[in-house]
């Protein structure tokens, strides 16, 4: 009883999804973490054609110099009013603020960006052998802005989890689809 507890709590999955992944997985809490991951991505893929009405804007603000804004969707009011759903928008925000991405997802990578850093390392690879050159590219180039964009990036309290990760396992523990529509990060450091 005391290992589902802890399962709960730290994943802030359902008890009976805990408890189905701590018999798949007899007992071995790591093992029923990855169980849940893999569920939760199962159960988000599921859910990303539903529409999305309702959601909270979560907000941080750093020293008064660093702020974020961050609109955090759902499909219902239900959800968007839950204080473990508004706590995840804040807490979104102030990765925003501390992390400073450029973009939302791979999608929203300008082809002007994504022109100039090819340039860049096609430059550097040039002198690697053929074959291995496209695969090299692919790789500094996903490197390059891994940073930039937020879906990808570590999260600052848990770097195990991307962003990603925190979508992905809200869907689960909300039952319903749950994305980050818009972000805003503010700099009075210019």
């Amino acid at each position: 009883m005391d290992t589902l507890k802890t399962l709960r709590d730290k994943t802030g999955v359902s008890i009976m999804q805990c408890k189905k992944a701590l018999e798949e997985a007899e007992g071995d809490m790591d093992k029923a973490e990855v169980i849940l991951r893999k569920r939760s991505g199962a159960a988000a893929d599921k859910k990303s054609d539903r529409d999305l009405a309702a959601g909270a804007i979560g907000t941080y603000v750093h020293g008064g110099e660093i702020g974020a804004m961050v609109l955090l969707s759902c499909e219902t009011d239900f959800v968007s009013r839950n204080e473990d759903f508004i706590a995840l928008a804040r807490e979104i925000a102030m990765h925003v603020a501390a992390a400073n991405p450029t973009y939302l997802n791979e999608e929203d990578i300008a082809p002007e960006a994504v022109t100039a850093a090819k340039s860049v390392f096609n430059e550097e690879v040039k002198d690697k052998p053929a074959e291995m050159q496209e695969k090299i590219l692919e790789g500094k180039m996903a490197s390059y802005f891994k940073d930039q964009v937020l879906m990808n990036q570590a999260y600052i309290k848990d770097e195990s989890k991307t962003v990603r990760d925190l979508i992905t396992e809200a869907t689960q523990k909300f039952g319903e689809r749950v994305e980050i529509s818009r972000f805003v990060r503010f700099s009075a450091r210019g």
